[in-house]
């Protein structure tokens, strides 16, 4: 086997997707197919389990996309060593975060990085910024964007970005929610709640119910990421505690749609920051993007909960 075909079956083994990977990747399905069943020939088991609509890693799969990670950051640490007073560092280097940080604090980390390390190719997967330290811990990502959680785990160093308020916000057009929202004295608990599934955003909202002793709150619905419980916001189902970078980039007309409301219970704000795996703090692309974050005044290492 070679390095592309491992970088192939990486791919694969993330999207879970053929076309997807092969589009990615810039091979044809069928050169794909064959590279994978190429492997599969060299390791003499199945890697994929596959029908029409999916694609799963078998148990033999996830061994090979240890063994593939392995290799192929063995093969990135040997190429820097041998060219440390060489070419600056290439390679991928793999983040996660929400489409938010997306907008409001990873365009100026990657301005500095890229920077000073061009030939480093970027990849950046969106989602839950409440999964972030598990994409982390699973390999999943190099780096990722979060929130710092109630418990941050013994493996993971946490470099702490900026602090973003809690607000909470309703519609802000006429709708029965509204009504009850900004009646003179709201009544919060017979008001709808658009709650994240989890996360340090969910545990301040589990704190301000406790402030305002209520104790079955109306839940109109649960959903993963912040985005989405804006959106919800503005069309009238409810309402919701929200860091305020979310409001902030949600785009225009959605922003008119919702109105922030006044409240009298203090909520810590939020602490976002760039997650890793201490483990792999000396790998020469992590070590660089960490060290940039140290000189920017960001890194700094952090064990107590936010």
């Amino acid at each position: 086997m070679d390095l592309r075909d491992l970088k192939l079956f990486l791919h694969l083994a993330e999207s879970r997707h053929f076309g997807r990977t092969a589009k990615a990747t810039h091979v044809s399905p069928s050169t794909l197919s064959r590279q994978i069943q190429r492997l599969e020939e060299d390791v003499g088991q199945t890697l994929f389990l596959r029908d029409n609509r999916t694609v799963q890693l078998t148990d033999a799969g996830e061994q090979l996309k240890t063994f593939a990670q392995q290799t192929l950051l063995h093969y990135q640490q040997l190429r820097h060593r041998l060219g440390q007073h060489g070419p600056s560092l290439s390679g991928e280097l793999r983040l996660f975060c929400s489409v938010t940080a997306a907008y409001s604090h990873l365009p100026p980390i990657l301005d500095h990085f890229r920077a000073e390390h061009p030939l480093v190719e970027i990849k950046l997967t969106t989602g839950d910024a409440a999964d972030a330290v598990d994409k982390v811990q699973s390999n999943d990502a190099d780096l990722g964007i979060a929130g710092h959680p109630e418990i941050l785990p013994a493996s993971i160093d946490f470099a702490p970005i900026g602090e973003i308020p809690m607000i909470l916000i309703a519609p802000a057009l006429p709708c029965p929610v509204r009504a009850q929202a900004t009646a003179d004295t709201p009544d919060w608990s017979h008001t709808p709640f658009i709650l994240p599934e989890h996360g340090p955003a969910r545990r301040r909202i589990d704190y301000w119910f406790r402030s305002n002793r209520i104790t079955n709150p109306l839940i109109y619905a649960t959903v993963a990421g912040h985005e989405a419980i804006v959106s919800m916001v503005a069309l009238g189902c409810g309402i919701a505690l929200i860091p305020e970078v979310v409001v902030d980039n949600s785009p225009e007309p959605v922003r008119n749609r919702i109105q922030v409301l006044e409240h009298d219970t203090v909520v810590e704000p939020l602490e976002l920051g760039v997650c890793v795996q201490r483990k792999r703090l000396q790998e020469p692309l992590i070590e660089a993007f960490w060290q940039l974050l140290s000189l920017n005044g960001a890194a700094g290492r952090a064990s107590a909960p936010a």
